[in-house]
């Protein structure tokens, strides 16, 4: 099982880029079920979970081809509309074949997503939405079963609470219903927005992406097209809280800064130099220690949840003492003991965790719980002092493209062994 050696104390220097988003690429690559004509995908990361959608799409009867961060995907025989527990049993992105297999063939069969482990993404809302719009869902033995021999009719969908793959996956099925669909108290993230880009690209018709309320009107076929997909704001944000924890002087580009506003405002309220440096680009310099500063996670445009593991990795090492508090999922605290392991003084409370800041960190032996947690891991060890070995990177290897090689490029000294 891989692992990353890091010997911390560099700050990083230079610039980094930004790879193709996965939260974007998985759900443009199940979109592609949607049409029988080839569609081509740029900028698509060579991660885990990307090549777990390739793979489950080809089981369902796509054709793929596959050229450097190009995927050109033609569905034109879906003979096996179904998503098996073991391909998709490491992902938790499974479910976004839902919409698009059974509004294309009519029906479904998909096992219960798996993936991290940080609390319940509960399909239930997809389901509920599903049937709105006239799917038949039965569950059995582990999977989601779905039907619509005369096709999906469009429907008012509310979301008791928002959900970004709900969002998606409900999208990708009002594309091909009988009337209009509006989806109300809808997820606003870039990614939405991006995928309703590509369904209007291949000859759907979506308004309001980004907002709360999206309409689709539901058309007969779609077709193919080429796109590109947008950047990783994630890793964009990512590579942002390794400059500051480290106190380097880096450029993160080939990104779109508006997408972690709420993360660059936090830090520059940290005392953290966050400035332009071109289009596309931003500029770190951290030459003095952080101050506590609390953040709360909100669905887009608020702080991210996917940042929050690294923001409490830097707020370990603030002057003051700061509140991390969790809104989106229940059981995402799980670095915590492990940065404490590392010298941190973190007490989890509930969806809260209280921060102290401590003069320094120190290597360890420590375990990866899930992609993001990996990542916050990475950066406490990019400054800790002495050596940091980080177990089960396969967790941080499903969401980021080569970390170690990019870190190490910009002055990291971090290793992969096995």
């Amino acid at each position: 099982m891989d692992k990353f050696r890091i010997q911390g104390g560099v700050p990083l220097e230079g610039e980094i880029a930004v790879s193709g988003s996965k939260n974007a690429a998985l759900p443009a690559l199940a979109a592609c079920l949607l049409t029988s004509e080839a569609v081509k995908l740029q900028r698509i990361p060579p991660v885990r979970d990307i090549g777990t959608m390739q793979r489950l799409l080809q089981y369902a009867g796509a054709e793929l081809h596959v050229s450097g961060g190009d995927v050109t995907v033609r569905a034109a025989d879906l003979s096996r509309p179904e998503a098996p527990y073991d391909l998709v049993k490491t992902m938790r992105a499974s479910s976004l074949v839902l919409g698009p297999l059974v509004a294309r063939t009519g029906r479904a069969r998909v096992s219960m997503p798996g993936g991290c482990a940080i609390g319940a993404r509960p399909i239930n809302l997809h389901v509920a939405a599903l049937e709105q719009l006239g799917a038949e869902i039965q569950h059995s033995h582990g999977y989601v079963e779905a039907h619509a021999p005369q096709g999906l009719k469009g429907a008012q969908v509310h979301f008791e609470r928002i959900t970004v793959t709900g969002t998606e996956d409900v999208l990708m099925a009002a594309v091909l219903a009988q009337g209009e669909t509006v989806i109300s108290n809808a997820a606003r993230e870039p990614e939405v927005q991006d995928l309703a880009l590509l369904l209007n690209k291949m000859g759907a018709s979506v308004e309001g992406a980004g907002t709360s309320t999206i309409r689709v009107r539901g058309v007969g076929s779609l077709h193919g097209t080429e796109h590109a997909i947008i950047p990783d704001r994630i890793e964009a944000g990512t590579f942002l809280i390794a400059a500051a924890i480290t106190r380097g002087n880096l450029v993160v580009s080939g990104f779109i800064p508006e997408h972690v506003e709420a993360l660059a405002s936090k830090m520059r309220q940290a005392g953290v130099d966050v400035t332009a440096a071109g289009r596309g680009a931003l500029r770190v310099q951290a030459s003095l220690k952080p101050r506590a500063t609390d953040i709360t996670t909100e669905e887009y445009p608020g702080f991210a949840t996917d940042l929050q593991a690294q923001y409490m990795a830097l707020m370990t090492l603030a002057e003051g003492i700061s509140f991390v508090s969790e809104t989106i999922f229940e059981n995402r605290f799980m670095h915590a003991q492990e940065l404490a392991r590392m010298g941190a003084n973190i007490r989890v409370e509930g969806r809260q965790a209280i921060v102290a800041g401590v003069a320094e960190l120190t290597g360890a032996q420590v375990i990866a719980s899930d992609l993001r947690a990996s990542a916050s891991l990475v950066l406490a060890g990019l400054v800790a002092r002495g050596e940091t070995v980080v177990d089960r990177v396969y967790h941080i290897d499903r969401g980021y493209e080569k970390i170690e090689e990019k870190l190490a490029r910009v002055g990291a000294r971090i290793e992969r062994i096995i």
